[in-house]
């Protein structure tokens, strides 16, 4: 099926991006003001949703303060009244989405549509229509490609990877993601090699969820150019790098999806000796900010508002960590979202980066779960990775469950603990215990032992989010 794509909406979008990218902050204030303008507009005309909670006076005056901030439940629990296309029904979507044989099919020949993971709450259903994806390829292409010296970004879910992108014309691109459902890394992928089948051969997506011998295996013969990956995934690509067992010498690895440390950052550059570069996105606005050569993410604040505020939902002064952050996503009239409770922890700064951009810096405090390791049955004294967003994948995916934590014990004993209570609970915490030990027997680990715990309340940290994996 073909893929949505707009060219003369691509064409716009990146005149317009390429324009913005050094402009002064007062137009790039003056460009966000008007699209905030005309997405207040359309979500009033368009969604019963927003009709209810957008006073005339503020959309008028396309002033966010005064509006309620919105949570992903409230807008999934009401999507039909949400959304501005009355064709767009939650049930049919549903209906899509579980079918891994259309991840990048066009959904009735216009909208890409992409759910989250769940692993701040309910999973969500996204849809974008080809002039919201005309703007995250244009911001993919122009931005974060500069970024990385040529070929393309990597967003939260390693962005859009831009249809005119370099990528793939002299690279063999490489990406390491949680597959097995319309995720927003998996389906920006395929929709790439649709629109480039020139390049189909020489971009890949290669399932997170094998055992590592396998992947490296893999790796090995594919021997990617660039590698697009989560950072725990990176890193233990980078241990099995050093170790002399992946033998691939990529230009550039890009990370998303999880916060990048400086240690890990450093571990992968040096054990795969290439360049490292970073970006924060979501499922409901892919390229939210990209990695400059200084090392700083700079917001792309033309398309997007990100107010950082407290627990009370009151600004806070840059500078200062936020409890959450609400996004306002300025490309997207079909699913408006205005004030949207992102969940994540984040700083924006005043002062300006080296590079030279107006636009502003901004620090992100993302998951930091563990990579848990348990004994290795085919190497005497090793162990075997067992990566965060495999295990949740797992966990989410094919037992149902989203609201957990597991931790790591000892060496073979992982617990699984739950807040709810009742048979269901047991019963759904019994279905992750064998998944999850067959998992890590299937990724070459010994026999380990998974406990179940009802009842027990998940920690979050300070962005808001589940610590999902971690260590005694």
């Amino acid at each position: 099926m073909t893929a949505v794509f707009n060219a003369l909406h691509l064409q716009a979008a990146t005149l317009d991006v390429i324009a913005a990218t050094h402009a002064p902050a007062s137009l790039l204030l003056q460009r966000q003001q008007q699209r905030l303008a005309r997405l207040l507009d359309a979500a009033r005309s368009g969604s019963a949703l927003y009709r209810e909670r957008i006073d005339p006076a503020v959309a008028r005056a396309a002033h966010l303060g005064r509006m309620a901030p919105v949570a992903r439940a409230e807008l999934m629990n009401r999507f039909d009244d949400w959304v501005t296309d009355p064709a767009l029904r939650l049930d049919e979507l549903r209906d899509f989405t579980a079918a891994e044989s259309r991840v990048g099919d066009a959904w009735q020949g216009r909208y890409v549509v992409w759910e989250s993971s769940g692993t701040s709450s309910l999973p969500g259903v996204f849809v974008q229509d080809a002039q919201a994806m005309a703007v995250y390829d244009a911001l993919e292409m122009v931005r974060h490609r500069a970024s990385a010296g040529r070929g393309g970004g990597a967003g939260r879910w390693f962005g859009s990877f831009s249809a005119f992108d370099a990528l793939g014309v002299t690279d063999r691109t490489a990406m390491v993601a949680a597959t097995g459902g319309h995720f927003a890394s998996v389906v920006s992928f395929e929709r790439l090699r649709r629109l480039n089948p020139w390049i189909a051969q020489t971009a890949h997506c290669f399932s997170l969820m094998q055992p590592t011998d396998a992947l490296v295996a893999a790796l090995n013969e594919f021997q990617p150019t660039v590698l697009a990956t989560y950072p725990t995934a990176a890193a233990v690509l980078a241990d099995e790098a050093a170790a002399g067992r992946l033998r691939i010498r990529p230009r550039c690895v890009l990370t998303g999806g999880e916060a990048l440390s400086g240690a890990a950052r450093e571990h992968v550059h040096r054990s795969l000796d290439t360049v490292v570069r970073s970006s924060y996105g979501a499922s409901e606005f892919l390229p939210m900010a990209w990695e400059c050569a200084h090392g700083h993410l700079h917001l792309n604040e033309d398309w997007l508002i990100l107010e950082p505020v407290d627990e009370h939902y009151r600004p806070v002064p840059r500078g200062q960590p936020s409890h959450t952050v609400l996004l306002t996503n300025l490309a997207n009239l079909v699913q408006p979202l205005i004030r949207y409770d992102l969940g994540d922890q984040v700083t924006l700064h005043s002062q300006r980066c080296e590079c030279g951009s107006a636009l502003p810096m901004l620090e992100v405090a993302g998951r930091r779960d563990d990579v848990l390791r348990v004994p290795s049955r085919r190497r005497k004294g090793e162990t075997i990775s067992l990566l965060p967003m495999a295990l949740c994948t797992v966990v989410e995916e094919q037992c149902g469950l989203f609201d957990f934590q597991l931790e790591q014990r000892d060496a073979r004993t992982l617990v699984l603990r739950v807040p709810q209570h009742g048979e269901a609970a047991q019963a759904a915490i019994d279905r992750c215990c064998d998944a999850l030990q067959d998992f890590a027997q299937a990724h070459g680990a010994e026999p380990i032992s998974v406990l179940g715990e009802l009842g027990c309340a998940v920690p979050r940290g300070r962005s808001g989010k589940a610590c999902r994996t971690m260590m005694a």
